[in-house]
């Protein structure tokens, strides 16, 4: 296996540029969440006066912090993953319990670890995404050939992902869910797995999400039937109902309302930056999953393309390192960093424009939230790591296109 000198700099450029934008935003979105929140500490006496820095400061922190570690991670060989993916798997699987026995629950779930030496909770769904391609990737690798069988392939499969959504269901953490199942099926697809398998397992989950609404659907007429996880439900009807006609009816979640008012606010002109309105709290949170909106209402529709197409570029590197690298583990690893990426990405600026259901998933290197950042800056540390070793030699290039079109002139079934 030979190694290349530098690592894919134009990819970490790429990151990189996309975290200073990010620290730009949050220095305008963060003001009136930052007074709030001082404000509160200064009530309790734990600081003399509220300020409009908060955020800004710990965003610095956690920047500064995920650059160490990926400093620190890139250096690792990307081996060490593989050797210790079953470690990885199961230490989150551990935290994933504790969290659920421990810790106190916060906003109806419990997804959070205080931790003394951290000024952040840390939340371990972020690193069960990571920890979830790693294992993957080495367990596609070792039973490479038998991934298509039945008893061999899909069963394993189906086990360790039910084990992880359920897990994560108790918490409940339903945008986490909704991203890792998509992630796991489309790694397990490309590392060759049957599709009539994964066909079945897609109609599975349809119907499990069908029964789990009709289980939580209650009568709004009569609100004492409303039950814990009956916003589900709420989250989907207000989805499937039309925009204008559910913020007339005022059934339509406040929260994704108030971010349309602010992506139409801003959609042609822009309020420019510092002029957002919907950030003095008309947004809840609007420094962390919202964050898109408030930059569409400042910096017009054209910096949120832009945004969109840097990501696109982001998965462009990604996918090249994947398809240029002979290691499988490798291989799998990169494309499942690629998937978690773009899939967060497109699931967090649907729920901004209202064409995926209301949850909450951060916007990647852009939205406020330390394990969100932490767990993303090892992915890309480990990715550049694979990109030592991978050729991008014309020759190289040439037999991986031929292999590309070969594998999907195929009949998968």
């Amino acid at each position: 296996m030979s190694q290349a000198k530098w690592v894919d700099y134009k990819l970490f450029f790429a990151i990189f540029f996309l975290i200073i934008f990010w620290m730009i935003m949050i220095s305008s979105v963060s003001v009136y969440p930052s007074f709030r929140v001082t404000s509160a500490m200064a009530k309790a006496g734990l600081i003399e006066s509220s300020y409009n820095y908060f955020y800004v400061i710990r965003n610095i922190f956690h920047v500064v912090l995920s650059m160490v570690l990926l400093w620190f991670i890139v250096k690792i060989p990307y081996t060490f993953f593989e050797k210790h993916s079953r470690f990885f798997l199961f230490f989150t699987v551990i935290l994933l319990v504790v969290v659920l026995i421990i810790w106190p629950s916060w906003n109806g779930a419990r997804g959070w670890i205080n931790l003394p030496f951290l000024p952040f909770a840390i939340q371990p769904t972020e690193f069960l995404k990571l920890s979830l391609i790693i294992y993957f990737a080495y367990f596609f690798k070792k039973y490479k050939w038998v991934l298509h069988t039945f008893s061999d392939g899909f069963i394993p499969f189906s086990i360790i992902l039910f084990i992880l959504v359920f897990l994560t269901w108790l918490q409940p953490d339903f945008g986490t869910i909704l991203l890792i199942v998509p992630l796991a099926m489309i790694m397990f697809f490309t590392a060759g797995a049957n599709v009539k398998y994964l066909f079945i397992l897609v109609i599975s989950w349809i119907v499990f999400a069908s029964l789990i609404y009709g289980l939580w659907k209650y009568n709004k007429s009569f609100p004492e039937s409303r039950n814990k996880l009956s916003y589900i439900t709420d989250r989907i009807d207000n989805f499937l109902s039309d925009n204008e006609q559910a913020i007339k009816n005022k059934t339509i979640n406040y929260q994704t309302e108030q971010a349309l008012i602010a992506i139409w606010s801003g959609w042609f002109g822009g309020l420019w930056f510092w002029k957002s309105i919907q950030k003095f709290w008309y947004l809840p949170e609007v420094q962390g999953d919202f964050i898109f909106s408030v930059i569409v209402e400042e910096l017009w529709f054209f910096w949120g393309t832009i945004l969109i197409l840097l990501y696109i570029y982001i998965g462009y590197r990604w996918f090249l390192i994947a398809n240029h690298v002979s290691d499988l583990f490798a291989k799998y690893v990169a494309t499942g960093i690629t998937t978690w990426i773009l899939l967060q990405a497109f699931i967090n600026i649907g729920i901004n424009l209202n064409i995926v259901p209301l949850t909450w998933i951060t916007l990647p290197f852009v939205s406020y939230w330390g394990s969100s950042l932490l767990s993303l800056s090892v992915a890309l540390a480990i990715l550049l790591n694979i990109s030592r070793y991978a050729d991008f030699s014309k020759k190289k290039c040439r037999g991986q296109a031929t292999k590309f079109i070969q594998l999907f002139s195929k009949n998968p079934f």
